[in-house]
């Protein structure tokens, strides 16, 4: 049977890569990281100069979590054309960490023939906090028929796919008015004060007794 191919037509906006746990990271797996891609940084691999940094022990090289999250893509995007891997580390990696790798479709769109997937991956370790978050693009065929027009020379099927994401989500849609209910009454007028009574006018002052004079 052959392997599984991924194409644009089977794919839908929210779909979710089968999460991959990785085996905790060792000592060994660091010395042989180093020798495959010629980084000997002494803090990844020797354990007095790392603490001579101040460290704990031998750090790991970030890479090495962006490793997993490519292994993560290429196992589940058979027959795709990765255009673009970016990353940005949030935590530092330890011997001992232990990194579950997940992803989603994140956004597709296609035009004049060529169909792109967007996804969203990222890496948290044993303790589920996040170590690693990425953005990959995929060039993918839209179909069988597709690949096949391909292979024999021929144009590329036509099929244009206006953008779907979940990056940028819509506006929430006011929600719609619904027949038959009656309509809001309107503010009622507000009352205006009736004017003050005139005060009564005060009587005059009596005048005042004379005094009385002493014999």
């Amino acid at each position: 049977m052959p392997p599984r191919k991924l194409y644009f037509e089977n794919t839908r906006i929210g779909d979710e890569l089968p999460a991959m746990a990785k085996t905790p990271i060792d000592r060994v797996q660091l010395a042989r990281y180093a020798g495959a891609t010629g980084d000997f940084n002494p803090v990844h691999v020797d354990e007095l100069a790392a603490r001579g940094f101040g460290m704990p022990s031998v750090v790991a090289p970030n890479t090495i979590g962006m490793g997993f999250l490519g292994q993560l893509v290429g196992d589940w995007a058979r027959g795709a054309h990765v255009k673009r891997l970016s990353c940005r580390f949030s935590r530092m990696l330890w011997p001992g960490d232990t990194l579950v790798c997940k992803g989603r479709v994140a956004d597709r769109h296609g035009q004049d023939g060529k169909y792109y997937l967007e996804l969203d991956v990222w890496a948290e370790n044993q303790t589920g906090g996040l170590v690693i978050r990425g953005n990959v693009t995929l060039k993918v065929f839209y179909s069988v028929e597709d690949e096949n027009r391909f292979r024999m020379g021929q144009p590329p099927l036509i099929v244009n796919v206006p953008r779907e994401s979940i990056r940028n989500a819509p506006p929430p849609t006011p929600a719609p008015v619904v027949k038959g209910k009656k309509a809001n009454k309107p503010l009622k007028a507000a009352k205006v004060a009736k004017p003050a009574k005139p005060a009564k006018k005060a009587a005059p002052a009596k005048p005042a007794k004379k005094a009385r004079k002493k014999k």
